[in-house]
């Protein structure tokens, strides 16, 4: 079970909405997939989103490090020494994450297939089902709040807020808004996108507590680099504070973990470079007693899928956010996992259970 061709292939699904934060907006969902088929005939996918402001990545690094780079290390490689070829894959070169991400999802789609099991299963098998949140861009308070509300009637009463682009009296009125319009008894997530600096951070949550609007958790209310930030707010603060753009590695989550800097991580496979990286990042933080939330980028579901995979493995993985999928005006993946509004299951089938991609208009099996 050799590794005989990567192929890559550009997609772009436009939103039916822009989808804004403290760092981007974002009208159009780009993403190249990759197709990694073996000599037995075995054929695995993966997908890499460039996502400039966080992983640093663009369309045209991304399809030129897994053509370049990637592939001269994995072609002709056996399948079946998983170890030494995920261990090439990631010292074939430095960061590019998303590019790796989308090799290492390919070659787990491959492993689960080979051993006929749907690929949370071969994983760990923790859980068959598991329930997204919905995010709301950054706008005015009215449209957020409407937003909102829409949202919730249809069936999400979990919402993650996007805040940190202007002013803290901003965000606050943002989120009175919406906890005006939808009640007390959805539940609400924050994210800053690193849009505050520590005492900004600080003050802003104790305000949001202090006025009664039940937030359940901040995510990376501080720059990425600044753990000591990160820190203070956390012991300054009586809300869950949970760090995303802070750790994309082992590395990074251990010194979070190490100084207590935040009560969750937040794991995004592109962050991670993949599927085999997260795991060990999972397990870390579970030995520190640490829950994750598992999440995405803007991506198709495709990628989403191999999120949903690997949260449903883990008993560690708390909470996901998956509704990336959900924001495109077109799916290009038949099979993959379900939704069923807020709750996502998989099929029985192998491996991501893809059954069909369509990139160009052209049907690829």
């Amino acid at each position: 079970m050799n590794i005989k061709t990567i192929e890559t292939y550009p997609v772009a699904i436009p939103l039916h909405k822009p989808f804004k934060t403290a760092l981007r907006t974002v009208t159009v969902a780009e993403s190249i997939y990759v197709k990694i088929t073996c000599d037995d005939g075995t054929t695995g996918w993966g997908e890499a989103p460039p996502t400039h402001v966080i992983t640093g990545e663009s369309l045209f690094s991304i399809q030129e490090t897994i053509k370049h780079i990637l592939s001269p290390a994995l072609i002709g490689k056996s399948l079946l020494a998983r170890e030494e070829v995920l261990h090439l894959l990631h010292t074939s070169i430095v960061g590019n994450t998303s590019a790796k991400a989308a090799v290492d999802i390919a070659l787990h789609d491959c492993f689960a297939k080979r051993c006929g099991l749907p690929l949370y299963q071969l994983l760990g098998g923790s859980t068959s089902q598991l329930e997204t949140d919905y995010t709301v861009s950054v706008n005015s308070p009215a449209e957020m709040a409407e937003d909102a509300a829409a949202y919730v009637e249809n069936g999400f009463p979990v919402l993650k807020i996007k805040v940190g682009k202007d002013t803290i009296a901003a965000d606050i009125a943002r989120i009175e808004a919406i906890r005006e319009r939808i009640g007390s008894e959805a539940t609400i997530r924050l994210d800053a996108n690193q849009g505050w600096t520590p005492k900004e951070a600080v003050s802003a949550i104790q305000q949001m507590e202090q006025r009664e609007l039940g937030i359940e958790l901040v995510e990376q209310p501080v720059p990425a680099h600044d753990i000591e930030g990160l820190k203070y707010v956390t012991d300054h603060t009586s809300i869950h504070i949970m760090a995303d753009e802070s750790v994309f590695s082992e590395e990074d989550a251990r010194r979070v973990l190490v100084t207590r800097s935040a009560d969750l991580l937040n794991i995004k496979l592109m962050k991670a470079g993949g599927i085999h990286k997260a795991l060990q990042i999972n397990k870390l933080a579970e030995s520190f007693g640490v829950p994750c939330m598992v999440g995405s980028m803007i991506e198709t579901k495709l990628g989403v899928t191999a999120a949903a995979h690997f949260a449903a493995s883990q008993r560690n993985v708390t909470r996901v956010d998956f509704d990336a999928p959900l924001m495109l005006s077109e799916d290009l993946i038949d099979g993959g996992m379900q939704y069923n509004g807020r709750i996502i299951t998989f099929t029985d089938e192998a491996g991501l259970g893809i059954t069909n991609v369509r990139t160009e208009k052209e049907a690829i099996r």
